[in-house]
């Protein structure tokens, strides 16, 4: 199962994050309760430029073979020690496309699934596409945010610059395929993505919302 963390600190916390995002990795690498992991800064997911960050909100995705005892461990203890919120959600893999990190980390299983929805998109970015990349972000944005059934998006990435993503939550799979396949601002991003080719490697993944607990918007 994927578990999805989103925790937000206060300004006073920045410290025990920005110490977080490069520690958390060695204790995790460690757990046998933990496989595939990322943690992640977010962003207001706009412009995907080093000005798009948020620092008062950071992210941690994780594929985890008991979620109770994860959610005691001491990364998650720590970082909901620092914080004044935290939502978390607990995801199983509808489809999956594409690399994260070289890896291919979500093995759909999920199947005829009805609820709610959850979408990971990821990619890295050529150095040379950057300023490309960014002047063709604002219009893909803005129709995600007016996207009939979108409940929430923030911007995630591994990095201020190159390391893109969002993590999104819809009411269905239906609002969703809506907005990938139909939207104008979408498809336009989609073919510049094949004529420009300003990804080295891009992840793009479904979920089944099995349980959320917080909000995502705190």
């Amino acid at each position: 199962m994927i578990v999805a963390y989103f925790w937000t600190i206060t300004p006073r916390s920045i410290p025990f994050a920005l110490v977080a995002m490069g520690m958390d990795r060695f204790v995790l690498r460690r757990s046998s309760n933990v496989g595939f992991f990322k943690s992640l800064g977010t962003g207001k997911g706009e412009t995907f430029t080093p000005s798009d960050a948020n620092t008062l909100r950071w992210g941690l995705i994780a594929q985890v073979h008991d979620i109770d005892t994860f959610d005691q461990s001491f990364v998650v203890k720590q970082w909901r020690k620092n914080s004044v919120s935290e939502f978390r959600a607990v995801l199983e893999p509808i489809s999956s496309h594409g690399q994260w990190a070289k890896q291919e980390p979500f093995i759909a299983t999920a199947k005829d699934w009805t609820g709610p929805v959850a979408a990971i998109t990821r990619a890295r970015i050529r150095w040379h596409q950057n300023f490309r990349f960014w002047s063709s972000v604002p219009p893909v944005t803005m129709s995600l945010k007016s996207a009939p059934g979108l409940i929430s998006a923030i911007g995630i990435g591994e990095a201020p610059i190159g390391l893109q993503g969002t993590f999104s939550l819809w009411e269905s799979g239906d609002a969703i395929k809506n907005f990938a396949y139909k939207g104008a601002a979408h498809q336009k991003a989609i073919a510049d993505t094949s004529t420009y080719k300003w990804y080295s490697e891009e992840l793009f993944a479904r979920f089944a919302v099995k349980e959320i607990r917080g909000s995502i918007n705190s």
